[in-house]
Parts: C-alpha cells; sequence; structure tokens
C-alpha cells in the first residue's frame, strides 16, 4: 500500500499543511510537531512523490531526448552522458529512437510534449526546425544534438564532422592511397552530407591523381556496409577502390565483413578502411578499424547542461557548441 501525506497527517496527529511544512519549511514547525512528523513517516515509510510536487509547480522533472539511430552504440553513449549530467540535477530521462523515420520523430516529439517534459534534445532527421518552434511556443525548449544548428534559434551541440571528413580522407592520402570510395547515406542526413563534404575538400586539394567515388547507403547500419561491400568485390577487379572511408562505424565493421568473407582484398594491405565515430566495436574488430572520433559522452552533457539552463532562463542566447574530431589510427589503415 503507497502511504499518502494524508496518512502520515493522521497518525501524528497533525494537519496535512503541517506534514507539508516538516518537509519544505522546517523551520515554521515547533520542535516537537518536526519530531512527531518525522517519527511517524520513517515507521510508515513514507515516501515523498517530488515529481508530482514539481509538477504541480509547473516544473517537470523529465526530459526528452529523440536519437537518430538507437542502433548505434554512439548515440548510447551521448544519452548515457545526458543521463549522467541529469542525475545531478535529480531529472530523469524520456528516451525515443527514430531509426530515421520522421513519422517516429513526430510520434516522439508529440508524446513529450503530452508529457509536458522539462525540455527536449533531438537528434534530428531532416528539417525539424518549424515543429521545434511549436514547442518553444508551448514553453518547451529542445536543444540539437550531433546537428549543428547554425543560424537557427536552437543551441546545439555537435563535432565538426566537415572537419572529420576532411582528415579521414587526408590520413588516406597521406599513407598513399588514391582511389578512394566515400560509403554512406541516406543523402538527406546533414552529418553524411557534412562528412563527404569534408571528404571532398580533401581530394580537391591533393596533387593531381586522386579520386573521390560515392557508394550511396539507405542507412547507417552494419547491413548496409555488407550489401555495399558485396557490390563493390562484384565490379572488375580494376575498379576496386583502395581505400574506403566509411560515413560511421557500423558500415565500417559491415564493409569490414564483407572483405574479410571474400577473402581476395586485405585490409590495409589492399584496400585501406576509416570509419567514424569510433564506438568500441571499432577498436575489437577482427581488423581494428581506424576512425574519427567524436567526444560522446560529453556530447550527451553538455547538451543536457545548455538545456536546462535555457529552462531556467528564457533570455539565454542560442549557442552552437562544436567539439573538434579526432583521427585514431589502428591496423585498417596502419601499412
Amino acid at each position: 500500500m503507497v502511504v499518502s501525506i494524508r496518512d502520515v497527517a493522521e497518525a501524528a496527529r497533525v494537519s496535512v499543511g503541517t506534514v507539508s511544512n516538516v518537509l519544505n519549511r522546517p523551520e515554521t514547525v515547533s520542535a516537537v510537531s518536526a519530531q512527531r512528523v518525522l517519527e511517524v513517516i520513517e515507521d510508515l515509510g513514507y515516501v515523498r512523490n517530488d515529481a508530482a510536487r514539481k509538477l504541480r509547480a509547473g516544473v517537470s522533472t523529465t526530459v526528452g531526448f529523440v536519437v537518430l539511430n538507437g542502433q548505434n552504440p554512439f548515440f548510447n553513449d551521448v544519452v548515457r552522458g545526458a543521463e549522467d549530467e541529469a542525475s545531478r540535477h535529480g531529472i530523469a530521462v524520456l528516451y525515443g529512437n527514430t531509426d530515421q523515420d520522421s513519422r517516429r520523430e513526430r510520434m516522439y516529439l508529440d508524446l513529450f510534449e503530452e508529457q509536458q517534459v522539462r525540455g527536449v534534445l533531438i537528434s534530428p532527421y531532416g528539417d525539424i526546425l518549424p515543429r521545434l518552434e511549436r514547442l518553444r511556443a508551448r514553453g518547451i525548449r529542445a536543444v540539437l544534438v550531433d546537428r549543428f544548428g547554425g543560424a537557427s534559434r536552437f543551441s546545439s551541440v555537435s563535432v565538426d564532422s566537415v572537419e572529420g571528413g576532411r582528415m579521414a580522407v587526408q590520413h588516406l592520402i597521406d599513407i598513399g592511397r588514391r582511389r578512394i570510395a566515400f560509403v554512406g547515406g541516406p543523402m538527406d542526413m546533414r552529418q553524411v552530407t557534412d562528412r563527404l563534404s569534408g571528404a571532398r575538400v580533401a581530394a580537391d586539394n591533393a596533387f593531381p591523381g586522386v579520386e573521390l567515388e560515392v557508394l550511396s547507403t539507405s542507412a547507417m547500419t552494419v547491413e548496409e556496409g555488407v550489401a555495399v561491400g558485396a557490390r563493390m568485390l562484384a565490379r572488375p577487379r580494376r575498379e576496386w577502390p583502395d581505400a574506403l572511408f566509411a560515413a560511421n562505424d557500423l558500415i565500417a565493421l559491415g564493409l569490414l565483413q564483407s572483405l574479410v568473407s571474400d577473402g581476395r582484398m586485405l585490409v590495409p594491405d589492399d584496400i585501406a578502411l576509416i570509419g567514424f565515430d569510433d564506438i568500441s566495436f571499432a577498436a575489437a574488430a577482427a581488423v581494428p578499424i581506424s576512425s574519427i572520433r567524436q567526444p560522446s559522452g560529453m556530447i550527451g552533457r553538455t547538451a543536457l547542461r545548455i538545456l536546462l539552463e535555457e529552462c531556467d532562463d528564457l533570455e539565454l542566447i542560442p549557442r552552437q557548441t562544436v567539439f573538434p574530431p579526432e583521427l585514431v589510427v589502428r591496423r585498417s589503415t596502419r601499412i
């Protein structure tokens, strides 16, 4: 049986108001009454419903987090960082995975609006800004995660994906690779197009002879990496690239699986491979995969902190926080 504040008041032979004062303004209650109430609370095992109290006061104890791809350990680490920061403030994080589906994205935002969350963190798919403006009009703040906010009215926390893409391809060029394929998609994802833009910068700035091919995927998954790898290996050998830059580590893992299963091309001797995100599986692969590291936990913690600050001060100017990427070299590109 759940013990209510009324049960405590009856057992202590005081008013409900007195019990409330003991919990919230103990200095207003006599020492004798306060002691009697505290003893009853201990005996009955009463636990105050702090969430309901804050909701009545107009302050929710939850925030929503909508992520782009729940299969990607990168986003799991980002959410964990947000949860670590939220726990310091007595806040719970409600989590939803859109799986790159705009319909599911709208569903989660509608749900979080109905739940009257304190704010929303979102790694968006497509153009979500008009929907976030509606939330803002309802008093629900939002911060973009893993997406640069630019000139929008929303703060963002991200990594410089253009620079990360440039670093990845420059590394491949530096180890002597000239026929490079970028593998990623869909192309309506900002993260993909930014990484491809950076890759093109590196290829365009290299001396003549560097080619950059684009092999599109329909999703950022291991399965898509396997499928692209199979299609690539079905081509004549003279058309095979000598390096692959995968838009994320899941695709890189799928590509590696195809290459190892086929056995005709050795990594990195015949074909070098680099991914993006630096998830733990990249280092644990059969051939440890080089990657562009994002500080996933820091991204989540920073985004949650900014969201709470904006919830407390509605006049704060939106901030665009961009972390630098880091090249992590492993055996897949080490000659």
